[in-house]
């Protein structure tokens, strides 16, 4: 199992970039780099100018690989999804009951996030954080409804599509598969941005985890 998780690729929108990074050891240098950058000093405060300087390398050579930052944003928030979702398949997979299939799934989709070996030049741990702080700059602009047209989000709404499944084979008859499935994918999200930084806000903690609230919430939602 483990050599066959290290033959994995995640497969993104090729729109997403103007050359594939992970054709290159400097494709790959940016996208180690460009998480660590975005992790310490934020998305607002990121610049291919920055990131050139950090990695050694004309500003230019950077756009070689990426039209702007906001597609490299997109890039790296469509390859977290994709890094989650092949967890998500292979943990679930042979699971028959319907239920505890569910289960497994709201655990992957929502506990702390492990370093995964098997990708070397991606931090997972600071993508995720990144995915938290950032990810909804990737979606609330202008341009979202073509860029959704494009395919630009595909990933993430196969994988709440994938939930939704799960829901909908534990209870046929539940009215909003979608829109549960939907609400823990971003749920998640929010409720670790609340633990960071407005824990007033929320009962969530290391103790009382975010993954028991949404195990609770899901499973009390499909019991009435």
């Amino acid at each position: 199992m483990e050599k066959l998780l290290q033959t994995v690729i995640i497969t993104i929108n090729d729109k997403l970039y103007v050359k594939d990074p992970e054709s290159s050891d400097l494709g790959k240098r940016i996208i180690r780099e460009s998480i660590k950058m975005i992790y310490e000093i934020g998305f607002e405060s990121f610049t291919f100018k920055k990131l050139g300087t950090r990695i050694g390398s004309n500003e230019s050579s950077i756009y070689r690989y990426f039209e702007n930052k906001h597609k490299l944003l997109l890039y790296l928030a469509s390859w977290y999804w994709g890094w989650l979702e092949y967890q998500l398949v292979f943990a679930t997979n042979s699971i028959p009951d319907a239920r505890l299939k569910l289960q497994s799934a709201i655990e992957i989709m929502t506990q702390p996030t492990e370093i995964d070996t098997a990708f070397t030049h991606i931090d997972e741990v600071m993508l995720n954080k990144i995915v938290i702080n950032e990810y909804s700059k990737s979606y609330l602009t202008k341009e979202v409804d073509q860029e959704n047209k494009e395919g630009y989000f595909v990933i993430y709404k196969r994988l709440v599509n994938r939930m939704s499944t799960m829901i909908k084979e534990v209870k046929p008859s539940y009215p909003y598969p979608s829109s549960l499935a939907s609400c823990l994918l971003e749920g998640a999200l929010h409720q670790y941005f609340l633990m960071d930084h407005f824990n007033s806000l929320t009962d969530c903690s290391i103790k009382n985890t975010p993954t028991a609230y949404f195990k609770h919430l899901v499973f009390n939602a499909l019991n009435d």
